[in-house]
């Protein structure tokens, strides 16, 4: 793949996120890539390469990580609360920082999307009430290093004294974060998981104060964002959502949920974000073949609630990053596969030199073949 001919320039420019000032404009995102050591799901040396690798992006955020062994969804993804996990934790910061890069870790929690086999004790999987993950798939091992894809169990619903716990759980994550020498942490709050399945009205019929009215729906983010602000500083705070307007086939695959009126939504949890003063928002877009871009009228919302950076993902081209970039609704650009298969996508953009494809057959699990191999360019 070859960008377009365009000056990209703009994308270099330096920007302050936080307390940090970001070499360029151009973002590693949260990408699944489940090889952490196991048993354990402790990050390790391989990953430390592979992210050290593409140090070069003005910021990186890990892949999701869980924040405790409830939060699991998928085979070998890397957790953050165990001593052994953040030990593991520390070969990623140590290498990415001798590159001269910034790093926040991704706080996740799957909540209702996973399996029995990836819970403790094979209990149910929690969530904010009872109902089933529908047309969406985890991945449980089934023997190691092979596993397979299956439909998520059925969750049980959080108690009122629980939710509480979690958000406990969400700031002991994010001092685990610090202490493994991450710059900051970045909350998972999109495609379907724990967050998400509360703010959403089609995954949350809870009676108490985390349910019933979006006000309430939002309450345990609101809360989530205090908690780890309290600990890590809202300057040091990002939270990513994935707004999706169009409800189809692509969207339920994407486990989006399409609220019956996603921009009232979104910008009311935004006003939450601003309120909070956190550092970042981070948006992902639809991602799938000839996606729609967001409504016009979303980007300039979410700029006029929204004082700190934004940064957009989703499939982005260099062109489609320019653009938004001069239209001035956004400041940071993600871009996933390309920097799964180009670990000097940064030296790529600014040269227009090509772009190596990503192998989706190596995408998850594994070695370093698909993962730590693909070759810088050649000229």
């Amino acid at each position: 793949m070859k960008s377009e001919l365009i000056n990209t320039a703009p994308l270099f420019s330096s920007i302050e996120l936080g307390p940090f000032t970001l070499k360029n404009r151009i973002v590693m995102p949260p990408l699944t890539r489940s090889r952490s050591t196991q048993p354990g799901n402790i990050p390790n040396e391989l990953m430390a390469e592979y992210y050290s690798q593409r140090a070069s992006a003005g910021f990186m955020v890990t892949e999701g990580t869980q924040i405790e062994p409830r939060g699991q969804g998928y085979a070998w993804t890397p957790g953050i609360h165990s001593q052994a996990q953040i030990e593991g934790w520390k070969k990623v910061t140590h290498a990415v920082h001798a590159k001269g890069g910034v790093i926040f870790a991704q706080l996740w929690h799957v909540g209702r999307v996973s399996h029995t086999t990836l819970q403790p004790n094979s209990g149910k999987p929690v969530g904010p009430s009872d109902i089933i993950a529908d047309n969406v798939k985890v991945f449980i091992e089934t023997a190691p290093g092979e596993g397979v894809l299956a439909d998520p169990s059925e969750p049980r619903a959080l108690t009122t004294t629980e939710v509480g716990e979690l958000v406990n759980m969400y700031a002991q994550a994010a001092r685990n974060a610090l202490e493994a020498g991450f710059d900051g942490v970045e909350l998972h709050c999109a495609n379907g998981y724990l967050v998400n399945q509360f703010i959403s009205e089609y995954t949350n019929n809870r009676d108490d104060q985390y349910g019933g009215t979006l006000t309430n729906r939002l309450r345990f983010l609101k809360e989530i964002v205090e908690a780890v602000s309290d600990v890590v500083g809202a300057n040091r705070l990002g939270v990513r959502f994935a707004p999706l307007f169009e409800s189809t086939d692509e969207t339920r695959v994407y486990l989006g949920l399409v609220e019956s009126n996603p921009h009232h939504t979104y910008i009311q949890a935004v006003k939450v974000l601003e309120q909070a003063g956190i550092a970042y928002l981070s948006i992902a877009e639809a991602d799938w073949d000839n996606a729609p871009d967001l409504p016009l009228e979303f980007y300039k919302a979410v700029r006029a609630e929204f004082s700190g950076r934004i940064i957009y993902a989703g499939k982005y081209t260099v062109e489609k990053a320019v653009r938004i970039l001069g239209e001035g609704y956004g400041d940071l650009f993600a871009f996933g596969r390309p920097f799964i298969a180009n670990p000097d996508l940064p030296e790529r953009i600014a040269n227009n030199w090509t772009f190596n494809e990503a192998d989706a057959a190596t995408m998850y699990g594994g070695t370093e073949v698909g993962y730590s191999d693909y070759p810088l360019y050649e000229k």
